[in-house]
């Protein structure tokens, strides 16, 4: 079931849990879902459990990373390069956009325009769901946190500092 008022940016994501039979449902909301907190304002749900999407560039290959991160966290660049090999470098916004196909505070974690390097934070599976974004700054969906590694081909790696 798809709603057909959604930007298109969050029927994107739709259509990409829909092809994968997730059952899971994007939703507008009224307020800014731009920072986690914001988010989690909007829902009605602790910080951390807001699924964070964090671009950033691989200096080797040039590359999207991105970084599923709870809310809570801030991420130990030099603790995901170490788990990973990857040469974790800053993503300018036009990067983002270009590549990824969406604007920073609208990043979902999935339904991206090109392959990306997937980091999932082991943090957000201390909670039964889970919020992420869903394409722009106001869509967001709700997961159990342990679909992301299915819907997203990502890699667990402790990267809170």
């Amino acid at each position: 079931m798809t709603d057909t008022n959604l930007k298109s940016s969050a029927q994107r994501v739709q259509d990409f849990l829909a092809a994968r039979q997730s059952g899971y449902l994007v939703k507008e909301l009224p307020g800014s879902t731009r920072t986690a907190r914001d988010a989690a304002e909007a829902i009605g749900c602790e910080v951390a459990q807001i699924a964070k999407s964090l671009v950033f560039r691989d200096e080797d290959s040039g590359n999207p990373i991105l970084i599923i991160a709870s809310g809570t966290n801030r991420v130990s660049v030099p603790k995901v390069q170490k788990a990973t090999g990857l040469k974790v470098g800053k993503a300018s916004a036009e990067f983002v956009k270009e590549r990824v196909g969406y604007a920073i505070g609208g990043v979902p974690p999935v339904a991206h325009l090109s392959d990306v390097v997937t980091i999932l934070d082991p943090d957000l599976k201390k909670y039964r769901t889970i919020w992420a974004a869903a394409g722009t700054p106001n869509a967001v969906f709700e997961l159990d946190p342990h679909d992301l590694d299915r819907l997203t081909d990502g890699r667990w790696v402790s990267l809170a500092e």
